[in-house]
């Protein structure tokens, strides 16, 4: 196995054997490390298999470009909404009154009192 994440006294990439695993719900191993000492309670989301870490730190260096790129878009998207104070409030019921941000979308009755709370905190 390799660590992914540091833990204390040794740096991510470090290589070993689990010697215990334990755990339920939360499954945490004791891991004997190359140079001969044991450290317990290594949990699971810290350590792969030696033969995906390559893998695994490409998967991860990828997962943090796109979340970087998704954060850029998102503060295009609302750099380039319309200013609600020009447009006319739509009704709640009103079709067309939602908007999709990532996907997901979010009705108008919700922009509107969004809206209404900054004003009310003169944000």
């Amino acid at each position: 196995m390799r660590l992914v994440d540091d833990i204390p006294g040794y740096p991510a990439g470090s290589t070993g054997k689990i010697a215990v695993a334990n755990g339920f719900a939360w499954t945490r191993y004791w891991v004997r490390f190359d140079d001969g000492t044991a450290v317990g309670h290594v949990d699971h989301h810290c350590l792969v298999e030696r033969r995906d870490y390559e893998e695994f730190l490409s998967a991860r260096e990828r997962e943090e470009l796109e979340a970087v790129e998704a954060a850029a878009q998102a503060a295009k998207a609302v750099a380039e909404a319309p200013d609600a104070s020009d447009t006319p409030a739509v009704g709640a019921g009103a079709p067309g009154g939602a908007v999709e941000v990532n996907g997901v979308t979010i009705p108008q009755r919700l922009l509107d009192m969004s809206a209404a709370a900054r004003q009310r905190l003169g944000a």
